[in-house]
């Protein structure tokens, strides 16, 4: 399985933590950030996430942000 993965500054640790999992799990993740705890503009990890999957039909996405709605909101955005 093929895995696309991004995350917001408050989500980062929980993100890692799955795309370590997966891994082990033998799949393939592309992490496309966050990295740290420093703040970021989220929506951008969120369309990052969706246009990568949009544009591999057989991939899934991973996001994580500290509430949840917020990078969901911009991923939804992204036809596909």
């Amino acid at each position: 399985m093929r895995w696309y993965a991004g995350a917001d500054h408050a989500g980062f640790e929980l993100k890692d933590a799955l795309v370590a999992e997966l891994r082990e799990l033998g799949d393939e993740v592309e992490d496309l950030g966050t990295n740290s705890s420093d703040s970021v503009d989220y929506p951008d990890f969120g369309a990052d996430v969706a246009r990568k999957v949009a544009a591999d039909p057989d991939s899934k996405g991973l996001l994580v942000c500290g509430t949840g709605i917020g990078i969901s909101i911009a991923a939804n955005k992204i036809p596909g």
